[in-house]
């Protein structure tokens, strides 16, 4: 077991690592064998206050540092990573179920966002703007917001915490990070580590690991952050949303999806279930881009069909540290009974299941289903897991209409022969990312990332991530003299 559990199992505060005061613990799980990794103490109210105090007395320097200075940092953090990379793949493999191969693209990942935060210090330009006033210059300059307070998940805890906190403190901000508790070392006190050696001063980046039965709304109700980057579920998003607008805060909020990948008649089928494949059973389909519904045109059902079912009987199931594991865990047991609710009620409704895996512990089979009712609720809510729906249409319309009955709209996909048909197929889905020829399962640094209706606010990536992390101000100069009618 990497030291990392063992090390970090604190909270990170104004530079130093220091036990939580609460009066209970998180205890940390090898969702895949059970075994104890960690015992963390919570952090109370009065921590979160002091982490975010802690980040505003040190963003004032760091907010004024030169931004070429401030870049350095994403640098040897970068170094750090490669440094550390077999102890990180370690600690995602241990604390997330996740296997060898989605570790691999994890930290991939973490180093392009990375990279891309080196020169998103750079990336904010003021303007000099136009006035219908003589004599007078408006000056617009761009300026961090302050204090972010970030809220990560638990699929991708490590990507998920450095995308929101990396771009925040390259942009000058001070950052309080609250992890999920089920990845407390991944997405939490890991990326504290992290920057610590990269040489980032003490105070701009706190962790807290806590629990809203210990806080409550403490974290996103406290008066020092002005924006609030959370990633979850929709549920808790709708909380988040109501709780910042009532303190009068920015929420940027990446949640849940339900996305389809459909394939026309003139597809490639062999190639479309290869990314449908892909697309919903990557690290156990607990991605929120993840293919929940797998439309195909009725002409080409049953071919497809048979060679999707195949593949998915191929997918090894166990231990995530086999390199020839596909579906390691599920986070926990909550999820795996969940999944398997959602099996049973398909088949109760009328479902067949060309494939019925098996759960045992938190290991979840792939199952596939198909027939399940045009009515059912299943085909419109999120599906964490390795399940995944088969759904027949005749024609274009239909399948539009099919893959918008949602109320969510974060990703999809279409596989087609014609690349402009499947572009005007695309727009007239209702999300905020859609791939042609291609899987679900997409994020790029310049490229915005975020959704439509239930599946979030905002966006990040690129410019869009200046946006969310930093405010304008208008600064006027009159060199001649205003005229006042008084």
């Amino acid at each position: 077991m990497s030291s990392y559990f063992t090390d970090l199992a604190q909270q990170y505060i104004d530079g130093e690592w220091r036990p939580g005061t609460g009066s209970w613990d998180i205890i940390d799980f090898n969702p895949y064998d059970g075994e104890k990794l960690a015992s963390i103490t919570i952090a109370t109210v009065e921590e979160v206050d002091d982490a975010y105090r802690a980040a505003e007395r040190a963003q004032k320097k760091w907010g004024a540092t030169n931004a070429y200075a401030r870049r350095a940092v994403f640098e040897k953090a970068l170094a750090v990573i490669d440094e550390r990379e077999a102890e990180i793949t370690d600690v995602i493999i241990a604390e997330l179920g996740g296997t060898r191969l989605k570790a691999a693209f994890e930290l991939h990942l973490v180093r392009e966002f990375l990279r891309e935060s080196v020169q998103l210090a750079l990336r904010p330009e003021g303007k000099i703007i136009p006035s219908p006033v003589d004599g007078k210059e408006n000056r617009l300059y761009r300026v961090p917001v302050g204090v972010v307070g970030v809220i990560s998940p638990f699929n991708f805890p490590f990507l998920l915490s450095v995308k929101s906190v990396a771009p925040a403190l390259a942009l000058g901000n001070g950052v309080v990070l609250k992890p999920h508790q089920n990845t407390p070392i991944a997405g939490g006190s890991l990326v504290a580590k992290i920057f610590e050696e990269a040489g980032l001063p003490g105070g701009l980046l706190n962790v807290v690991i806590t629990d809203i039965a210990e806080i409550g709304d403490a974290f996103i109700e406290h008066p020092v952050p002005k924006v609030i980057s959370f990633t979850g579920s929709d549920k808790v998003g709708r909380h988040v949303a109501t709780v910042c607008a009532a303190n009068f805060k920015r929420s940027v909020l990446e949640l849940g999806g339900n996305s389809a990948l459909v394939v026309l008649e003139d597809a490639d089928i062999d190639y479309a279930v290869d990314a449908a494949v892909f697309s919903r059973f990557v690290h156990q389909g607990q991605v929120c881009m993840a293919a929940n519904r797998v439309l195909v045109d009725r002409s080409i059902e049953a071919e497809f069909t048979e060679k999707f079912v195949a593949k998915v009987r191929t997918l090894k199931t166990g231990d995530p540290r086999d390199p020839q594991t596909v579906i390691g865990p599920v986070i926990n047991s909550s999820q795996a009974d969940a999944l398997a609710g959602v099996v049973e009620q398909a088949i109760a409704e009328g479902a067949s299941a060309l494939v019925h895996g098996t759960t045992t512990d938190n290991l979840v089979e792939p199952s596939v289903l198909t027939g399940v009712p045009a009515d059912s609720d299943l085909l419109r809510q999120e599906v964490f897991g390795p399940v995944v729906f088969l759904v027949p249409f005749d024609g274009e319309e239909e399948a539009v209409r099919i893959v918008n009955d949602t109320p969510y709209g974060l990703s999809g996909a279409v596989h087609t022969a014609d690349i402009e048909r499947g572009v005007n197929f695309a727009k007239q889905i209702d999300t905020g990312m859609f791939h042609v020829n291609d899987g679900t399962v997409h994020d790029e640094p310049l490229v915005p990332f975020g959704g439509e209706k239930h599946s979030g606010i905002g966006r990040l990536n690129g410019e869009t991530t200046v946006d969310s992390f930093t405010t304008t101000k208008w600064i006027s100069v009159q060199h001649g003299r205003s005229r006042f009618p008084f």
